[in-house]
Parts: structure tokens; C-alpha cells; sequence
């Protein structure tokens, strides 16, 4: 899944060693908010601290990020995980470009109120027939 917006938090990274492996481990939690007509939010994680780095997430980049979403349970209750797997940086175009470009209809100005079906007199439905289909 993806999802596009502007990073507006980037919480403190969080480490320990596995119990299961002894090993080391790094994680850190980003919000991203989309530029919808109702804007939503979404916290997703990026594990280990090698991705971190390639990452490079800072607060304010408009990014689009890949996630897997996945859920456990813990003690009776379940818990989403948003893990991103890539992410790229969008390019920037300027925020009142954005908002005209958002505003702009793909669709021409309607017309006079004039019918497609042109009345024609020639096949006996001019006026003052009660009958108005073109056929």
C-alpha cells in the first residue's frame, strides 16, 4: 500500500536487544498527513537503523511511502503495525499551484441550455407537435 503526504512528526527512535536472539535493534515512528479534501493521519514505523539512514525522514518532506500493514494481539488486545518498506520524495511544486490545479474542472462550461437534438421542421415534429423525441 501507499500513501503521499507531508511528514508533520517524527518521534524519537527506539532501540534494545532481541530477547529471543540477543541481537541489537532500532526502530523509528514518522506521521504523514495526505493533502485530501479531508486530510487523514498515519503513524508507520521504519525498522532497523540501516533503513533509517537510507531513509532519511525529515519533519516537513512530502514523501510517498510504501507500508505493509500487519496486526497482533497482546494481552486480549490487537495492535496495528504500519512498517514502511520504501519510501521516495515527492517534487515540490508550489502550494498555490497545488490548490489551483485541485480547484480546476476537467469538464467545459455548460452551453445555453441548447439541446443536443436540433428540432427539425422537415420531419413533421416542429412546433406545436406534442411529440419532442428527435425520432
Amino acid at each position: 500500500m501507499e500513501i503521499t503526504g507531508k511528514i508533520i512528526a517524527v518521534l524519537p527512535a527506539n532501540s534494545g536487544v532481541s530477547a529471543r536472539t540477543g541481537n541489537p535493534w532500532k526502530s523509528q515512528e514518522f506521521v504523514i498527513e495526505t493533502h485530501d479534501q479531508y486530510p487523514r493521519k498515519c503513524c508507520f514505523r521504519v525498522f532497523g537503523e540501516e533503513k533509517i539512514k537510507q531513509f532519511n525522514i525529515q519533519s516537513g518532506e512530502e514523501l510517498t511511502v510504501s507500508f505493509d500493514i500487519d496486526a497482533h494481539e497482546y494481552n486480549g488486545r490487537w495492535f496495528n503495525n504500519i512498517s514502511a518498506w520504501a519510501v521516495n520524495r515527492v517534487a515540490q511544486q508550489p502550494v498555490a499551484q497545488a490548490a489551483q490545479a485541485a480547484q480546476e474542472t476537467p469538464f467545459p462550461p455548460a452551453q445555453d441550455n441548447a439541446s443536443p437534438f436540433a428540432s427539425d421542421s422537415a420531419d413533421g415534429a416542429g412546433e406545436g407537435s406534442a411529440d419532442d423525441l428527435p425520432f
